[in-house]
């Protein structure tokens, strides 16, 4: 059996996915804002890597208008547009032969109906590229791992072992799942997501990211009264004390600033972590709010040699996600000699 590795997201990449957003039931009264939101995010990652965008039928027109020339529109059916979680995870051989490992998606427990099509929507997107198709009959999100592409993975008990995802598998045979298709060797489980993140049941891309081999950025919130001050401090505790599958330990980059943004029914974060690595550069989500500047110098020199480039996301926040949740990296495959 061939042995494939998923490599870390500042790999280089081919090309980014995105999917058009449509669904009005999650987005109602901000479903315009946040196609205009969709749009820069792509124009943004487009100035460093291709990228494609996969409407629905029927709505193909309209994000080609809205996205512009730079991006590429296909259509494929799909229920919801956090391509994060319902895409496929590439993976790459030793020879640098590209598949993507089709997980199982029930719209993060079922939260939302229907999701068949985006259960469905890795098949066809694997097929679309031409590339080889894994199956995994786990139940797994993109947005709930972060792994250094040398064999670490990092995810949170508090989303992985929630019954809402895969109540038959114990943690170990989560875990040796997770080491047979991502080819990871070790597994760092952090006890917490985001407190009021209901919505993943706290995604590891709300609260740390591997920014290079050994080292981690961590969102740790200064105010005390953050409903997450002392549980984000929990994880960066368990980091600490913790080697990578290397035997290294963990070098932090503590990511102190939290920022809101008034949006209807009430303020929504706006996480500064939820962020997209692309080929030589950075795209932050921002939230217009003077914290902004320090959290992009605190990304900065976590990243260094790449532009950082902010993109206001409040509405994205609104749906539940930020930058980082609505983009999968295609990584790079080497031609065969």
């Amino acid at each position: 059996m061939t042995a494939f590795r998923m490599p870390a997201e500042w790999s280089e990449h081919e090309a980014c996915l995105m999917a058009w957003p449509v669904r009005e039931d999650l987005w109602s009264s901000v479903l315009d804002d946040v196609k205009e939101e969709y749009a820069n995010v792509a124009r943004a990652i487009a100035a460093f890597e291709p990228l494609t965008m996969v409407a629905p039928p029927g709505h193909g027109d309209e994000a080609r208008a809205r996205c512009g020339d730079g991006v590429t529109v296909v259509e494929l059916p799909h229920d919801d547009s956090w391509f994060r979680d319902s895409a496929p995870l590439f993976v790459l051989d030793g020879e640098g032969h590209r598949a993507g490992v089709d997980f199982r998606f029930n719209a993060w427990g079922r939260k939302h109906q229907p999701y068949d099509s985006d259960d469905r929507v890795s098949a066809l997107l694997l097929e679309h590229l031409g590339v080889e198709r894994i199956v995994s009959g786990m139940i797994l999100e993109g947005g709930a791992i972060t792994v250094d592409g040398e064999g670490t993975l990092i995810t949170t008990e508090q989303c992985l072992l929630h019954p809402n995802r895969n109540p038959g598998l114990t943690r170990e045979q989560i875990e040796a799942e997770l080491k047979a298709r991502l080819g990871v060797e070790k597994v760092i489980w952090l006890p917490y997501g985001g407190l009021l993140d209901t919505e993943t049941d706290g995604h590891v891309d709300g609260v740390c990211a591997f920014a290079a081999p050994g080292t981690v950025v961590v969102s740790l919130p200064d105010d005390p009264d953050h409903p997450d001050f002392a549980r984000m401090r929990a994880n960066r505790a368990v980091l600490e004390a913790t080697r990578d599958a290397r035997g290294r330990r963990l070098e932090i980059i503590d990511v102190p600033q939290t920022a809101y943004a008034d949006m209807p029914g009430g303020e929504v974060e706006v996480s500064y972590l939820n962020y997209y690595v692309a080929n030589g550069g950075v795209v932050v989500p921002v939230a217009g709010q003077p914290q902004d500047e320090a959290a992009l110098a605190v990304i900065a020199s976590a990243y260094p040699g790449r532009k950082v480039v902010p993109v206001r996301a409040a509405a994205i926040a609104y749906g539940g996600g930020g930058v980082h949740c609505i983009t999968q990296q295609v990584p790079a495959a080497r031609a065969s000699a």
